[in-house]
């Protein structure tokens, strides 16, 4: 299959785009993808919106997650100056004085827009390395083949091993990006936030690498201008010294997040179960400080 998806990612745009137009169609009329699930979260996020305004959203998400797909296939063999054309860094003044003092940045950003473009763009902006952190892909094929075109901007950090190898490399100037919106997994430890007027748990990983590493934080924001092409917003969320113990880098990302997800709600990842998980009681939380407490 890494065969077929190289050879896909050499077609010209326009024939990927053609490709993502009839994909669209599959997916929302025929396979009906995550059709509940989607609909479910819009009707929840949105619920001034009546049904057709947000059928109307239903089928402007699924326009765009083809789009990306097929954009992510063509990020492998697209000419270097290709991101920075197609990625307009809104602006780029808020990145300078790092770039000029060589000084590390931990870029937050989400499922929105085209990130995996977005990569490229800051890398060849900020003139270092973009290490993204990432969770392992269900298809392996897929996941080496998105390996190798992250690794056009950085070396890729698998999620398990963020906090080691973020320190590890923290005397290196370069740059981290984490797509912080995913929701946790049941066993994990979780942060309950609440998210388009509903609790949702958020990693507490980009926290504890902020208070680990020191390292000034910014969150991306992307909207899509129109198929190929983005423009990136940045908006700074901490600056050292920052203080240890506390959720300030957690809150005032999921205030970022919920911004730029309503200002261009096509573009991001309705089909993910973000709410799928309800807030612990009172005597789990209870049980589970105490099963720690005995560790």
């Amino acid at each position: 299959m890494r065969i077929i998806y190289r050879l896909l990612g050499r077609l010209p745009l326009p024939l990927l785009y053609a490709i993502s137009s009839f994909m669209a169609l599959v997916l929302y009329r025929i396979a009906r993808y995550r059709r509940r699930v989607v609909a479910e979260n819009l009707a929840a996020a949105f619920p001034e919106l009546d049904r057709n305004a947000r059928i109307a959203l239903e089928k402007r998400f699924y326009r765009h997650i083809c789009d990306l797909g097929v954009e992510m296939l063509a990020a492998r063999t697209l000419p270097r100056a290709e991101f920075s054309y197609r990625v307009e860094l809104d602006n780029p003044e808020v990145l300078r004085p790092f770039a000029e003092q060589r000084q590390s940045v931990l870029f937050l950003t989400c499922h929105q827009g085209n990130w995996e473009w977005l990569l490229h763009a800051v890398s060849d902006y900020m003139g270092c390395p973009i290490d993204v952190v990432y969770k392992t892909l269900h298809d392996s094929a897929f996941d080496d083949f998105m390996f190798e075109c992250r690794a056009r901007s950085g070396k890729p950090i698998a999620f398990k091993d963020a906090g080691r190898e973020i320190l590890r490399r923290r005397r290196e100037f370069r740059g981290f990006a984490m797509l912080a919106d995913q929701a946790p997994f049941k066993r994990d430890k979780r942060y309950w936030h609440d998210f388009f007027g509903r609790p949702a748990s958020f990693y507490f990983g980009p926290q504890k690498i902020v208070e680990a590493t020191q390292y000034p934080t910014i969150y991306v924001a992307m909207t899509k201008l129109r198929r190929g092409h983005y423009r990136a917003h940045f908006e700074v969320l901490a600056q050292p010294p920052i203080a240890r113990g506390g959720f300030a880098v957690l809150d005032s990302y999921i205030a970022a997040l919920e911004r730029s997800i309503r200002a261009q709600p096509e573009t991001w990842f309705w089909s993910n179960r973000k709410w799928k998980h309800v807030p612990p009681t009172a005597e789990e939380i209870a049980e589970e400080d105490a099963g720690e407490a005995a560790e």
